[in-house]
């Protein structure tokens, strides 16, 4: 376990809270300390705000990206690996440590569309891969100024792929965002909680991941 990683701490349920996954309100949220200070690496264009919140009991992770931006775009030939790839889109990967052999990956659009995959260094990817069945759902909305992608993870799934030590889960937390550019074509800015310092777009990287500190 990295003791200097990048730290958000994570608030803890109470246990006469009335947790709905489907309808969290906002002062469930506003409970939550909230996680603004992202970044984009490898592009000086600005990008919208992005808010990011957790909070945790002993049965679920739950998490909330609210992203200030009005224009989406979301690739809808199909439901396809490369289509989801293709979209704007928010995602948190978890490592059991910093040789991340394996870690897992969680990339989800708009449309609650969920690339969920088993990875290893260099780019082996396993998209037969599921995160365990039943143990995580995710809900999105929209209005005018904004989009949400919200949901839970059970603590069972992250205790089963030995992914919480002393309280502490190892976590990176992104955005894809697709823009025209001038030939017209779509193309993606990538945005990071934690500026990995490499030359080129890479989140699959050691240096990309900061931890959350469940609190009591």
């Amino acid at each position: 376990m990295s003791s200097d990683l990048k730290a958000y701490k994570v608030n803890l349920v109470k246990q006469n809270e009335n947790v709905n996954i489907e309808n969290l309100d906002s002062d469930f949220w506003e409970k939550a300390n909230c996680l603004t200070d992202f970044c984009s690496a490898w592009k000086t264009d600005p990008f919208s705000k992005i808010e990011f919140r957790a909070r945790w009991n002993s049965d679920y992770l739950y998490f909330n990206f609210q992203v200030f931006d009005s224009e989406i775009y979301i690739d809808r030939k199909d439901n396809s690996t490369d289509s989801i790839c293709n979209s704007d889109r928010v995602e948190l990967f978890f490592r059991k440590d910093e040789k991340m052999s394996p870690y897992y990956c969680l990339e989800m659009d708009v449309d609650t569309r969920i690339l969920d995959f088993e990875a290893y260094p260099n780019w082996n990817f396993d998209y037969d891969w599921k995160w365990p069945k039943g143990h995580l759902e995710i809900y999105s909305f929209k209005n005018a100024n904004s989009f949400t992608v919200q949901g839970k993870i059970s603590m069972a799934s992250l205790k089963e792929l030995d992914l919480i030590q002393n309280n502490i889960i190892e976590v990176g937390v992104y955005r894809a965002k697709f823009s025209k550019n001038e030939n017209l074509e779509y193309e993606p800015t990538w945005i990071s909680w934690v500026n990995p310092k490499t030359e080129q777009p890479n989140f699959h990287i050691a240096s990309s991941f900061g931890k959350f500190i469940l609190e009591d």
